[in-house]
């Protein structure tokens, strides 16, 4: 029963960083892959506040996701300046950047060794410190990530951000702040990501760099890739199957020494197959045109 707890646990923090990281993906055609980044931006500051300041758990989360939406304004000025292929370089620099100071910054992250024994939080009066409860935490965080980017999306901002992911141009010539709407959308996602990092933080109690690589981030773009991209129920849906396939292949018996090579192959795979032969997804409306193999 634990194990199944822990599973569904995984589910819904991976669902809610895959909606946060589609409004930009699938809502606004920006691809990211620095979304791990502030996941563990966000984790780190609320573990490092807990275990160091023995701050408040809920103080970990605001200042988590208020960091993180600060950096990625900052972030933004140079690097959404840049279109396309330029502007994934450079998310790919800025997560290079966050996992080299995660390793390297010992005096604050500790390097390799990363932050243990942080506390479960007690968020209004009630102890967060059983499966159950994180799962519940879990899934009021993916409610409130679901209806926030149901809100942002439905919008007259979110036609907004799909004319900006059709056309850049037209909006443009219509007087609108591109530059200004791509940051606050921009923010908005990492915020969101960085929510789900404390929560990851907290539950699972030990935090190292290798929870927060570029590698982390590709995953988290093909669950988006695969469920489809610009839906509500696609990247909950990839998210779900990304996290469950891997879990049930350790009952196939592969050794454990090759068990981590298995699936990255097998994300590699699903994401390649995408866009070779399904590039909108299993229910996507958007598509990758650049990715598409098709005329």
């Amino acid at each position: 029963m634990d194990y199944f707890l822990h599973i569904l646990i995984l589910i819904a923090i991976y669902q809610t960083l895959a909606l946060s990281l589609d409004l930009l993906v699938g809502h606004t055609g920006l691809l990211s892959v620095a979304h791990a980044a502030f996941f563990g931006i966000g984790a780190y500051s609320s573990a490092i506040l807990t275990t160091n300041l023995h701050a408040p758990a809920v103080l970990g989360l605001f200042v988590g996701t208020s960091f993180a939406a600060l950096l990625s304004a900052a972030i933004a000025l140079p690097t959404l300046r840049l279109h396309e292929d330029y502007f994934v370089i450079g998310s790919f620099s800025f997560q290079v950047i966050v996992t080299s100071l995660f390793n390297n910054w010992t005096s604050l992250t500790n390097g390799p060794l990363g932050i243990s024994a942080i506390p479960h939080p007690q968020i209004v009066g009630y102890n967060l410190n059983t499966k159950v409860s994180y799962l519940i935490a879990s899934v009021i965080l993916l409610a409130l990530s679901q209806r926030i980017s149901k809100r942002v999306t439905w919008s007259p901002f979110g036609r907004i951000l799909h004319a900006i992911r059709e056309d850049s141009v037209l909006p443009a010539t219509q007087g609108k702040n591109l530059l200004g709407i791509r940051m606050r959308i921009f923010a908005l996602s990492a915020a969101l990501a960085a929510a789900a990092g404390s929560i990851f933080a907290h539950y699972i109690t030990y935090i190292d760099p290798t929870s927060f690589t570029v590698m982390d981030s590709i995953l988290i773009v093909t669950m988006i890739v695969f469920g489809g991209a610009g839906t509500t129920l696609g990247p909950l849906i990839g998210a779900a199957i990304l996290i469950l396939v891997p879990e049930v292949l350790r009952f196939v018996g592969i050794p454990t020494e090759l068990a981590g090579n298995a699936k990255q192959l097998m994300y590699g795979l699903v994401l390649l197959s995408c866009i070779l032969y399904r590039p909108k997804g299993l229910l996507g409306r958007y598509i990758f045109q650049k990715w598409s193999a098709r005329p």
